[in-house]
C-alpha cells in the first residue's frame, strides 16, 4: 500500500539546504547548528502537554505502575536509551522500560521493516503485560508508524494512560493517545533524516518526562541525584561529594556516613543532617514518600 508522506513536515525539503552537497564543511556545520538551535523553542511550545503527561506518569509510579516507552528505529532507540539510564541515575528497577520494534537486536542493528507491523506492536504491548496502572509513551517522528499505532491502540484497550510523542501536528498516534506531544521541528537538513532535528526534539522531551517524573516521586534532594546507584568508583566518589554538598561536611565525615548508610546517599544525608541511625532515616523516608526535604523537616 502506497504511503503518502507529502503532508508530513519531517519529509519536506528544507529550502535552506538545497545546495548542501556544494557547501564547505564549515557551511554545513553552520547550517546544521542554525537548524538545531530552533529545536528547544519548538519543544517549549509543547510544555503544557508535557506537564500533563508527567502528572499522569507520577501518579502511575506512585501506585506501582510503570513508564513504558515504545517506538521503532531512532525513536525506539531513544526510548530505550532514556529507560536504561534510569537505574544508575535514580536506582529504579522495573519502573521505566523501553521497547523497540524488532526487540533488543534492533537497538544496534537497524531493522526498518519491523516498524510496518501494527499487529506486532499490539503483541509487544501484550507481552510487556501492560495494565491500567501503566503509562505507555509511543514515539514516532512521523507520527504514523504502524508498529507504534498498534502499540498505543493495545495499551489503551488495556486501560493504560497513553502519550504520543511525534514531530508532526495532527499525527495519527496523537489522535489515538490520551495526550499528544507534537513537536513540529520542520524539514530536516537532509530530507527525511529524522535522526537529526526530530530525534533531538524527542530526546529533549524524553529527558523531561523521565527526569521530572523522578523528581516528582522523591528521587532528588535539591538538585542532587540522591537515589543514584553507586556501582563503580566514579559513582562512589560522586555520592561522597553529594553528601558533602548537602550536609556541608568534610570528605572524611561524608565517606564515613556513606559507608554506614548501605552506600545509599539518600540515607546518608538524612543520617548526617539529623544525626540519626540508618533505621530512623529509613523510617522517616518511608513515612514521607521518599522525599529527603520532608524527612529532615518531619516533627519528632
Amino acid at each position: 500500500m502506497k504511503v503518502n508522506l507529502k503532508q508530513l513536515t519531517t519529509e519536506q525539503r528544507n529550502p535552506h539546504t538545497f545546495s548542501l552537497d556544494q557547501m564547505s564543511i564549515r557551511e554545513c556545520l553552520e547550517i546544521m547548528n542554525e537548524e538545531d538551535c530552533q529545536v528547544p523553542l519548538c519543544v517549549k511550545k509543547e510544555i503544557e502537554h508535557i506537564e500533563i503527561a508527567i502528572q499522569h506518569i507520577i501518579s502511575a509510579l506512585q501506585r506501582g505502575g510503570r513508564l513504558i516507552y515504545i517506538g521503532s528505529g531512532t525513536s525506539g532507540r531513544l526510548g530505550v536509551l532514556d529507560a536504561v539510564e534510569c537505574p544508575p541515575t535514580f536506582s529504579t528497577t522495573y519502573e521505566v522500560q523501553g521497547l523497540i520494534a524488532g526487540g533488543e537486536t534492533a537497538f544496534v542493528k537497524a531493522q526498518e521493516g519491523v516498524e510496518d507491523s501494527f499487529d506486532q506492536g499490539q503483541k509487544d504491548i501484550a507481552h510487556a503485560h501492560v495494565t491500567d496502572k501503566d503509562v505507555v509513551v509511543g514515539i514516532a517522528a512521523s507520527g504514523r508508524t504502524p508498529h507504534t499505532l498498534g502499540a498505543l491502540t493495545k495499551a489503551k484497550d488495556l486501560g493504560a494512560y497513553t502519550v504520543a510523542v511525534a514531530c508532526n501536528h495532527q499525527s495519527a498516534i496523537g489522535k489515538i493517545a490520551d495526550i499528544a506531544i507534537e513537536v513540529e521541528t520542520g524539514p530536516e537538513v537532509i530530507t527525511g533524516s529524522t535522526r537529526l532535528k526530530a530525534g533531538t526534539a524527542q530526546k529533549l522531551v524524553l529527558n523531561m518526562l523521565s527526569t521530572v517524573s523522578m523528581i516528582g516521586i522523591g528521587k532528588t534532594y535539591q538538585n542532587l541525584m540522591v537515589d543514584l546507584h553507586a556501582s563503580n568508583e566514579k559513582l562512589i566518589e560522586r555520592s561522597i561529594q553529594m553528601i558533602m554538598e548537602a550536609c556541608e561536611c568534610d570528605y572524611e565525615s561524608a565517606r564515613d556516613v556513606f559507608l554506614k548508610s548501605e552506600q545509599k546517599p539518600k540515607y546518608a544525608i538524612v543520617m548526617k543532617l539529623l544525626n540519626c541511625n540508618i533505621e530512623e532515616a529509613k523510617r522517616r523516608l518511608l513515612e514521607n514518600k521518599s522525599f529527603v526535604y520532608k524527612a529532615i523537616n518531619e516533627k519528632s
